[in-house]
């Protein structure tokens, strides 16, 4: 049995499955999908597809990852970013609403669980730590205002081409708002005063009724449905799709998707290849950044390995409904969270109570204007814009905040691709800089302690024969010369100096570039009549070291395990 739990985290928690266990993840399932909905249908139009292309990627997709996920709470399914993501990318090599628009959407979606898997299988779970918080706080308020301000053309009732950056749609907006449609701007306007009802006051006043959680609960929640249904019946009633051109989602197929095979294009895989593996790393840092969130709430964890395996799944699954690629969505999860889900059976509920929907009402979709929808995506990315972070950043730390605001700007101007691997690139740019030039102190004795420290911070006390010097950084072949360059700088100055001690606490390995600068260090600084040593070496990099001829070539030099010890025997020599 414990294979199975392995791999089926679903199973251990069924067997201490109660009544009351059901009844919350009842709830929370059907709270979910009452928000799923709206979404999943708009976050499709947000992709460049029909709108029941997001219903099918919330059927198969989220009761996959209910099979294989490791986290209790987090909600599986269309989301805004990839959404975005989608489009950008499938319109580089298809036209949409074509065929092969679609084709390219369904071979992103088998890409992406391809790559997750290909990643698990590679034990490469904490691969999340290699993008920085900056650049993916960047990437994300700079795509939440370009989904944002991609809707205002369905507010506005305007027909407009698609757009890849902020400059673009808003000069598109400008120069075609006289051309807005009364009716539609009026129905977005209370569809969007009604979501802000339901969000921020309806709560309070259903928490004064005293009304019953599994009443009140669900009702706080649905907002997007009530904006949904008063659309929806206001054009049908009023017979605006004809009297006023308002614009429509239509007729949505009604039936249960279809598993697939998949119209495979090796070339078409070449030019998917880097945003699918862009929207997998996304998806998955916020699928695992919601999840862990979440997971800490009840003193838990999530296994990013059991992620990638549940994550990459669902998009084969996505792949063989025919539809695009999904994630965890942030505000699902914590709605699925605050709802009371306690397993990932609530996902299966939500999954089941969408397919019926899809099987039996999709007829009642018809009238729903695209501008309610494109106001609930503008409603749910509005939270992810977070101007607090970069004055956060810049009050910490001054190269972090300019990793941010590049990402930042790089997404609104260039758009999402080029954006965010910029960003990724100026990163990487920034720590290779950072390391190349590490922090070096140089040490005196604390008092009569043992202890040594900066002596730009601190009074202590320093010989004047002996220079102790610590480097925070391991050594490589990015820092070496900036090492031995300090060293050789700090001798020339000080004429008197006859031994150098090395202290290496912070120094976790030494690449073959770094011994060879230290090899011809030790050779420079014998022509002056200088000795090198070292000090408080660890384990691993004697170990190194016991591997070459550096002992040999170290000489008198000695190797001392602390500083203390190193100091003492100096002075006395």
């Amino acid at each position: 049995m414990r294979p199975l739990v392995e791999i089926f985290p679903i199973i251990g928690w069924l067997q201490n499955y109660h009544r009351q266990t059901l009844v919350s993840d009842l709830m929370a399932g059907v709270i979910v999908a009452i928000m799923l909905i709206p979404q999943a249908m708009a976050y499709a139009l947000l992709a460049g597809l029909p709108a029941e292309y997001g219903l099918y990627a919330s059927i198969l997709p989220l009761f996959l990852y209910s099979l294989l996920g490791s986290s209790r709470s987090l909600a599986v399914g269309p989301v805004a970013i990839a959404s975005l993501m989608v489009s950008t990318a499938i319109s580089q090599v298809a036209v949409q609403g074509s065929e092969d628009y679609l084709n390219a959407a369904i071979n992103l979606s088998l890409l992406v669980g391809m790559i997750l898997l290909f990643l698990r299988s590679l034990r490469l779970g904490s691969i999340v730590n290699f993008i920085s918080h900056s650049v993916l706080s960047g990437f994300t308020s700079a795509a939440a205002i370009v989904i944002a301000i991609s809707q205002i053309k369905h507010v506005l009732g305007l027909e407009l081409p698609r757009t890849e950056t902020i400059n673009q749609s808003l000069s598109g907006i400008f120069a075609h708002l006289n051309e807005t449609n009364i009716t539609t701007f009026i129905l977005a306007i209370i569809a969007f005063a009604l979501l802000w009802y339901c969000k921020n006051k309806l709560c309070c006043q259903l928490l004064r009724l005293q009304l019953p959680d599994w009443f009140a609960q669900p009702i706080c929640k649905a907002g997007p449905m009530f904006a949904v249904l008063f659309g929806a019946i206001v054009v049908w009633k009023l017979n605006l799709a004809e009297a006023a051109a308002v614009d429509t989602v239509g007729m949505i197929p009604q039936g249960l998707p279809h598993l697939q095979g998949i119209h495979i294009d090796l070339k078409l895989w070449q030019q998917l290849f880097t945003p699918a593996l862009l929207i997998a790393l996304i998806g998955f840092l916020e699928s695992v950044s919601v999840g862990t969130a979440l997971a800490s709430k009840r003193q838990e964890r999530i296994d990013p390995n059991k992620e990638l395996i549940a994550l990459g799944v669902a998009n084969l699954g996505s792949a063989f409904s025919g539809t695009y690629p999904v994630a965890g969505g942030f505000g699902r999860s914590m709605v699925n969270h605050s709802a009371g889900a306690q397993t990932t059976i609530a996902s299966a509920i939500s999954a089941i109570l969408v397919a019926i929907t899809v099987a039996f009402f999709t007829p009642l979709f018809y009238y729903l204007p695209k501008a309610v929808l494109g106001v609930i995506i503008i409603m749910a990315v509005i939270p992810l814009i977070n101007f607090a972070d970069f004055k956060a950043c810049w009050r910490f730390n001054k190269a972090d905040s300019l990793t941010l605001a590049a990402t930042f700007f790089l997404v609104l101007f260039t758009g999402v691709e080029i954006g965010i691997l910029s960003g990724i690139a100026l990163s990487i740019a920034l720590l290779l800089y950072r390391s190349s030039q590490p922090h070096i102190a140089i040490v005196g004795r604390v008092g009569e302690s043992e202890h040594f420290r900066n002596v730009d911070r601190h009074e202590v006390a320093t010989e004047d024969h002996t220079l102790a010097l610590r480097v925070d950084e391991s050594l490589y072949f990015a820092n070496t010369r900036f090492v031995e360059t300090f060293i050789l700088e700090q001798c020339a100055e000080h004429n008197t100096i006859n031994h150098v001690v090395l202290i290496c606490t912070a120094v976790n390995f030494i690449d073959a570039s770094a011994l060879e600068t230290l090899e011809q260090l030790i050779v420079n600084l014998r022509d002056k009549g200088i000795t090198l040593h070292l000090s408080e070496v660890k384990g691993p990099v004697m170990d190194q070291l016991s591997s070459t001829h550096f002992f040999d070539l170290l000489g008198e030099g000695q190797i001392f395990f602390t500083t203390d010890q190193a100091m003492r025997h100096l002075a006395n020599a």
